[in-house]
């Protein structure tokens, strides 16, 4: 006699590979939202050492 399919477990490990997935995905975006956020930061310092290098010495 064949053995019957045991389709909780197929539903099961495609739930944890669905899990995982999203969990990569979510950590993608945490990824990339530091490095937008590390970018914006580098972007402001220069900006400030743009507006120091304006001055000329004369306080006026």
């Amino acid at each position: 006699m064949a053995r019957k399919p045991n389709y909780g477990f197929e539903k099961r490990q495609k739930e944890i590979e669905k899990q995982k997935k999203k969990e990569e995905k979510a950590a993608k975006k945490e990824q990339r939202k530091a490095e937008a956020a590390a970018g914006e930061g580098e972007i402001l310092q220069g900006d400030e050492d743009l507006e120091g290098s304006d001055d000329d010495g004369d306080e006026e």
